[in-house]
């Protein structure tokens, strides 16, 4: 018997699953497919919301705690799986210039380095983007590559001694009176004291057994990727909602669409044009590459982008960590951090009571 069942294989469910074997605990992953393969691949793996002054503190909260250890954590990553997750510190340049005021107000109300950059300096940051009279420059904004940062985890857990079950769907959870007690798979019951849901834009149909729901659906993001020479771009970079972000060896990612279309994850020839203009609207040199893929996933949607982290109020021992939206990666550690002090009863990191599961029902 498991003291822990993760439903979920994505970055959600692999980070919390890493956070409960390092306190000792028997863990398994029951990944529905393959690990890492939906919204946690699709990705940018940029390290800070778009726009963060536009979140409410529940979000910055999470997000500066991740952003503050993630350097470091990438690197233990790469030590414990001989997999290098790419960690680049590469800042952010949001070209947008209407929030100007607002924004630097929230940098100073959360000891954020946020600089102002007028056409010339702007220049300099990044030489190969169009022309724009300013922008606003996050230097310590960093980013990981989504895939590696997967295959780099899978490979952690495995190594601590994390069990990881692929294409073992959950078809419904158990439970004795008001306690969980295990899952349902095609192999047969799982048992275990403690299960957690971290089943992305699929947590409601997971809870969906027991009649339960929690208020998280699917948004597809659609994105594109150029394949550009090593040193094209140097930095992200943000405006009209979309971005572009630069890898180590040259292939340069323009994202992304925000679609309500349920759990579609077809790309269009629509959104194939969109992200073309927007990324050659911004560095214009692209336009002399090759787009190479062209891909979508399914963000786990939530009201304001707060995720569910903590027990859920109706049945003891069973926990959520699910619906962290466009900012998953960034959010991730500081999530599954959090989940794991709830769950084991430690001092946490961080205030659980804007994350509490049952506080849409309030």
């Amino acid at each position: 018997m498991y003291d822990y069942l993760i439903i979920g294989g994505g970055i959600s469910g692999l980070l919390t699953a890493l956070e409960l074997r390092r306190a000792g605990l028997k863990v398994c992953v029951l990944e529905k497919n393959t690990t890492g393969q939906e919204s946690s691949w699709a990705g940018g793996g940029i390290l800070s919301p778009l726009y963060p002054w536009r979140y409410p503190s529940a979000v910055t909260a999470l997000a500066q705690w991740s952003q503050t250890h993630y350097a470091h954590y990438a690197d233990e990553l790469h030590q414990q799986s001989g997999i290098d997750p790419e960690y680049v510190g590469n800042g952010l340049l949001i070209i947008d210039s209407d929030e100007v005021q607002v924004a630097q107000n929230w940098a100073v109300a959360n000891q954020v380095n946020l600089q102002y950059l007028d056409a010339e300096a702007l220049k300099a940051c990044e030489p190969e983007l169009a022309d724009y009279a300013q922008a606003l420059w996050l230097p310590e904004v960093g980013q990981l590559r989504n895939p590696r940062l997967m295959k780099s985890l899978r490979q952690a857990a495995l190594n601590a001694g994390v069990e990881i079950r692929e294409h073992c769907p959950v078809l419904n959870l158990q439970t004795e009176g008001q306690q969980i007690t295990g899952v349902v798979t095609p192999q047969g019951i799982i048992n275990a004291g403690q299960v957690v849901v971290t089943s992305g834009a699929w947590s409601d149909g997971v809870l969906a057994s027991l009649n339960l729901g929690l208020p998280v659906e699917p948004v597809r993001g659609q994105m594109i990727v150029f394949a550009a020479q090593a040193g094209l771009v140097s930095r992200i970079v943000l405006a009209n909602q979309h971005y572009v972000i630069p890898r180590r060896d040259g292939h340069v990612l323009v994202g992304s669409t925000v679609e309500y279309v349920g759990f579609d994850k077809h790309t269009t020839d629509v959104a194939l044009e969109e992200l073309k203009y927007a990324g050659f609207n911004l560095i214009p040199r692209l336009a002399d590459y090759e787009v190479t893929k062209h891909w979508a996933g399914l963000r786990p949607g939530s009201k304001h982008g707060i995720p569910y982290i903590g027990e859920h109020p109706e049945i003891k021992g069973l926990f959520i960590n699910a619906g962290h939206f466009r900012n998953g990666v960034v959010l991730g550690i500081a999530s599954a951090r959090l989940l794991a002090d709830i769950a084991l009863q430690r001092t946490p990191i961080l205030d659980p009571q804007p994350y509490r599961v049952g506080r849409f029902e309030a």
